[in-house]
């Protein structure tokens, strides 16, 4: 069944590319439809989580991870292209010979500008509705932030890592069950699991620190604090989906592909 799963990977990929050499458009704008959909998520935990805050509950962390799943299910059924399950697909892809390497980098270059486009637009049509205008609905969301801008570059690089690794297996591991309930559970079990353990997701970072950067934050929240953030983040999320993803199920099933690697 892994090694069935795989193939499936595989041929994502080889379809992911196949959009790209059609129209460099069309996929971009996928990538920007992945990070919107990451967008939706962020506002549903942020808002459900606030409600928790303001009472200063043990439950506010729980219960914003909990509706923090609705991201992903919108990425795996509604379609776009997010960068960081891109890092595992297309590393494996490569690894088996089947994609260029060149192609590789330049397909997660176009994916993390889709989404950086994604996430600035989602953030100004919040903007306009005035929905987190107010301190006593934006609290919760701008001293995360504050938080994550304030993290040691060390432990963001490492906490990427493991997130990434946690996220490219919440795509994965689906792909081994049979019927929408057992995937739709499995892809929020693991969503609300990385949520919940602090670490840090670049694109998920993006759409968050997009919305504080519209709504007038306080000093302590900057363009700074975001390369701080992201630079970090997005290497040890590369990682974690390149080699503890890619790199690992590749050397593992190795001899179950036999010759094929060579065709």
């Amino acid at each position: 069944m892994e090694v069935k799963s795989l193939i499936e990977i595989e041929n994502l990929a080889l379809k992911k590319l196949k959009i790209y050499k059609q129209s460099f458009f069309r996929y971009l704008l996928r990538a920007m439809l992945a990070s919107m959909f990451i967008g939706f998520g962020v506002i549903v935990a942020f808002k459900t989580g606030n409600y928790f805050y303001l009472e200063e509950s043990p439950l506010t962390y729980p219960m914003a991870a909990l509706t923090f799943g609705s991201a992903i299910i919108l990425i795996a059924y509604g379609g776009g292209d997010l960068f960081t399950g891109n890092t595992f697909y297309f590393t494996y892809a490569a690894l088996r010979k089947k994609m260029r390497w060149l192609d590789v980098v330049q397909l997660w270059a176009a994916s993390y500008a889709g989404n950086i486009l994604g996430a600035t637009t989602f953030a100004i049509l919040i903007y306009t509705t005035g929905l987190f205008a107010e301190h006593a609905v934006n609290g919760f969301l701008l001293s995360v932030v504050e938080k994550k801008m304030h993290v040691p570059t060390s432990e963001l690089f490492f906490r990427g890592i493991l997130c990434n690794w946690l996220v490219c297996l919440a795509f994965f591991i689906p792909t081994t069950l049979k019927g929408d309930g057992p995937k739709l559970f499995t892809m929020m079990l693991f969503v609300f699991c990385f949520f919940i353990s602090g670490y840090e997701h670049s694109i998920a970072n993006m759409c968050t620190f997009a919305i504080a950067l519209v709504l007038d934050p306080p000093g302590t929240i900057s363009w700074g604090g975001v390369i701080h953030n992201l630079v970090p983040v997005t290497i040890g999320n590369m990682i974690g989906g390149a080699l503890f993803m890619a790199g690992m199920y590749y050397f593992v099933n190795k001899p179950f592909f036999g010759e094929s690697e060579e065709d």
